[in-house]
Formats: C-alpha cells, structure tokens, sequence
C-alpha cells in the first residue's frame, strides 16, 4: 500500500503505466478523483484498475489531491476482489464488487487520524476478505510467480509440463483465475521489468537486450502496445518516477 497527498494547483492528469497487479485506488482528497479507462468510460472515488489497462489516465480537480493506492497481486486479487477474468485490462468501481462496504471503507479511512491509521484499516479490510474458498489453483499460482521470477522470460509450454496440465487447461484456467492469459500475462512483467529500468536510466538497446527482446524496435513495440508511448516518453512517465520511494520495499509508504 501506499498513500500519496498534494496541494495540486493545476488539473492532475496522469497516465496510469500498466503494471502487474490489480491496483484499488480510494480518493480521500477535498475533490473528486476520476479514473478514465481508456475507452471512454470513466469511474471516481473507489476504482479498481485491472492488468494492463490500455491508456488509462487518473484525473482530478486542482485542490487537496489524496489517495491510498492498494496493489494487489492477481493471484491475491481474485479472493479479494471476488473477480478475476472481469479485471483483465478494464477499469471499474470498487463498489461493483465490494457494495456498500466499498463507501464505508472509504468513509473510514477519510476518518482516520493518519497514514498508518489507514494502512491499519485497509489491512484488516482486505484480510477479512481473503477468502480462502475463492483461492487460486495451486497450479496458476504456481506459474504466475515462475513468471514474476522469471521477468517475464518463459514460455507457456515448460510450465505446463511442470504442473502437469496440458497446455489448453493452463491458458484456460490462467485465463479465468488471473483476468490475462498466460502469455499476455508474461509479456506484461516483462514490459514492467523493462520500463523501470528505462526510468532508471539505462539505454534502451541494452534494456531490450537485457528484458529477452529481440531487439530495440520489438522493445519499442511492447512499450507502445502497453502504454501507448515511446520508450522515451515511458522513461519520465509520473507514476514510475516515484515507484522507487512509494513502491520501494514491500510495505506501508506515504508520499508527499
């Protein structure tokens, strides 16, 4: 988890950089926050952004900017949330799948005396609703984080033979359980892999290099698919330039 706040004098418009996980972002600034899918539909207050969402954009008035941004791995995600296939590159209201406990967590955490207080409470949310009969295949599990570790550089077919499931079983259930079928999923850590280190600074033929492209312009390829914008243009993108503070360690963060 992690919280950001601002006193935004102008119009926040932010490009959401696709990133593997399931993202839930709770508004609790003085003015609306929107979430724009890409599509032409737009959602506020309580948003669930899903897995490679293409072109999204977060939106707010100028004011007191202030948000608590939960990502979720999809294999987390599909208990959680009570969705999965629904949340492959969609954006959606948190109350679709949560009701009225979606306000009354908001409501709550606008109450709260500080960041840790909502940390405190998004966490107990969220345990209380790992479901453990809503639990991913141990299989798709499995193959999800061989392909985190991985980075992306795997083939569909030798994690098949590794939990023992045909080829088909695996993209369908991986498809149903994760909102993305296998190999879309890989290629999305891969790319995330590869546009984090574009923003560290690094060129992009060594990236492409590094990241299992071909070559540059399959890298430039990818990064366009995804983000809708040049390698260039990726590496100073607002969301992976505070990654490094908000997302650096697997805990609670808040940025100012």
């Amino acid at each position: 988890m992690a919280g950001f706040s601002d006193r935004a004098n102008d119009l926040v418009d932010i490009p959401l950089v696709p990133h593997p996980a399931v993202t839930v972002i709770f508004n609790l600034g003085d003015t609306p926050l929107f979430v724009d899918d890409g599509c032409g539909q737009q959602q506020r207050e309580r948003v669930v952004a899903g897995l490679a969402p293409s072109g999204a954009r977060g939106r707010g008035l100028p004011g007191s900017f202030e948000c608590l941004q939960v990502r979720l791995s999809p294999v987390v995600a599909h208990a959680v949330l009570g969705a999965s296939a629904e949340l492959g590159g969609t954006v959606v209201a948190l109350d679709d799948f949560w009701g009225r406990d979606a306000v009354r967590t908001q409501e709550q955490l606008r109450a709260a005396e500080s960041w840790d207080d909502r940390f405190a409470i998004a966490h107990t949310v969220l345990a209380r609703r790992l479901e453990a009969d809503r639990a991913v295949d141990p299989e798709v599990t499995f193959s999800w984080r061989q392909m985190v570790a991985r980075r992306g550089q795997i083939r569909v077919e030798p994690l098949a033979a590794q939990v023992e499931w045909s080829r088909k079983r695996l993209w369908s259930r991986f498809r149903s359980q994760i909102g993305l079928t296998p190999k879309r999923a890989a290629q999305l850590i891969r790319f995330d892999h590869a546009a984090h280190r574009l923003a560290a600074g690094h060129r992009a033929a060594l990236v492409a290099a590094e990241s299992g492209y071909a070559d540059q312009s399959h890298l430039h390829r990818d990064v366009m698919a995804f983000a809708g914008v040049t390698p260039t243009a990726i590496a100073v993108a607002p969301f992976l330039a505070v990654d490094e503070v908000a997302w650096a360690a697997p805990d609670y963060r808040s940025r100012t």
